[in-house]
């Protein structure tokens, strides 16, 4: 199948010609017949899977076909994304795919001055993609107008959640119109997700992919089992051996990004660190280092698992697994987007034995491990870790009942008094 059959306009097509785009993903051949035919749309897509594509496309086209006389213009399609870097990838794409139509979008997110967002806002847009956070901020400010809204999209739906934006999504959904057509993607179908889909979608059609978690195909995923105190060694010598000359590095904390960003440049690495307390200024710099070739390594926390989009990004490292066995899904799915190819290593100490237990039971699959890492043998089998079971012969029996007691006052006095023999080999010594 080819986008021409999707029935997409010659100007999209013109731009997706131009992007180097051959043929739809299989997201895309499902979702946007549906988007386009007005229906509401519950889609579960593993990152990476083209999903991003599968509702723009569909919008621009829906948009370009209803165009409005209005102006300002107002907005008309709302994208919703849990992070600013998600924001900036979406719509980076909307201004690609739409860049020969007569369609205007803006993208609003926190850690940048709202000023600027707001004279953006005032000469009018048909699409805004926002952070809810922000999007409240203009709504109390009353900077923005959501009343003529006709889509809705939730991208990344259950990272939202996790991240704990729900009342703030309750707050913009009573500000849409009732009557819209509402998009909601997540690469998981929890509880907590269907039932939000219960409470917004009417009568939705219902499209998976990648069921279960299951990682991209063609991505090769690793284990090294290496001591944690031989990582940033193992880490190092990978790069520098195999000519390695951009990987994304996840780690699990803010000050473990910079702590390890600072040992590789010891190492001669050109590096930098990207977290939650880096400017919104300073992460986009990071990201665009490890872009244009300018560093390396790139190392992150999990705020980079979800909305980078990094053109053949060949190395994705987990050197620290992560806690929630769906997060080292998104990570790894920083790399073999698109079709490409990529390659996903795990530097696993035995404290992380049960998190990789964990990541295997969710991809019903075992990573293949490293036999020779270069240094002694690690034990990933999680019974080698488990805790201590307390020895029977070593548990205090009852006291029996007919054995004669000594009372706690004599007792204490016994404590007290060395022995004779204590008495004299201490004067001996004297």
């Amino acid at each position: 199948m080819s986008f021409s059959e999707l029935g997409l306009s010659a100007e999209i097509l013109q731009a997706l010609d131009e992007q180097g785009y051959k043929a739809p993903t299989p997201i895309q051949k499902q979702a946007i017949p549906v988007v386009m035919a007005g229906r509401d749309l519950l889609a579960g897509a593993q990152t990476g899977t083209g999903k991003t594509a599968g509702f723009t496309l569909p919008i621009l086209q829906l948009l370009s076909d209803r165009p409005t006389s209005q102006r300002p213009r107002p907005i008309r399609s709302l994208v919703l994304v849990p992070t600013r870097e998600l924001a900036l990838q979406v719509h980076e794409s909307i201004k690609d795919y739409g860049k020969h139509l007569p369609l205007y979008a803006e993208v609003i997110y926190g850690g940048v001055s709202i000023n600027n967002q707001i004279r953006n806002l005032r000469r009018g847009c048909d699409i805004v993609v926002a952070t809810p956070g922000r999007l409240l901020d203009h709504v109390q400010q009353q900077t923005i107008d959501l009343s003529a809204v006709q889509i809705l999209v939730l991208d990344e739906a259950d990272r939202m959640l996790d991240m704990g934006f729900i009342q703030d999504m309750r707050k913009i959904f009573a500000l849409l119109p009732k009557k819209r057509q509402t998009l909601l993607f997540s690469a998981t179908f929890s509880t907590e997700i269907k039932t939000l889909a219960g409470q917004l979608l009417n009568n939705p059609a219902q499209v998976e992919i990648a069921r279960n978690q299951q990682t991209v195909d063609a991505i090769e995923q690793q284990v090294y089992p290496i001591k944690r105190e031989h990582k940033r060694e193992l880490l190092s010598f990978l790069i520098g051996n195999g000519n390695w000359q951009q990987v994304l590095i996840f780690v699990r904390t803010k000050h473990g990004a910079d702590r390890l960003a600072k040992q590789l440049l010891l190492d001669g690495i050109r590096t930098a660190a990207l977290h939650g307390d880096k400017t919104q200024a300073a992460r986009l710099k990071a990201l665009d280092m490890l872009k244009s070739g300018k560093v390396t390594a790139l190392v992150a926390t999990d705020i980079a698992a979800r909305g980078l989009d990094i053109d053949q990004l060949p190395y994705v490292v987990n050197y620290d697994l992560p806690a929630v066995p769906e997060d080292y899904v998104h990570r790894i799915g920083r790399t073999g987007r698109a079709g490409a190819t990529g390659i996903a290593i795990s530097l696993v100490s035995a404290d992380e034995a049960k998190l990789l237990l964990a990541i295997e039971k969710l991809l019903k699959t075992n990573i293949p491990r490293v036999a020779d890492t270069g240094y002694e043998k690690e034990s990933l089998a999680v019974a080698d870790h488990a805790p201590r079971k307390a020895n029977p012969a070593a548990v205090k029996k009852p006291l029996d009942r007919n054995r004669r007691r000594t009372s706690p006052a004599a007792a204490d006095n016994n404590r007290r008094k060395p022995s004779n023999d204590n008495r004299q080999g201490r004067k001996s010594k004297r």
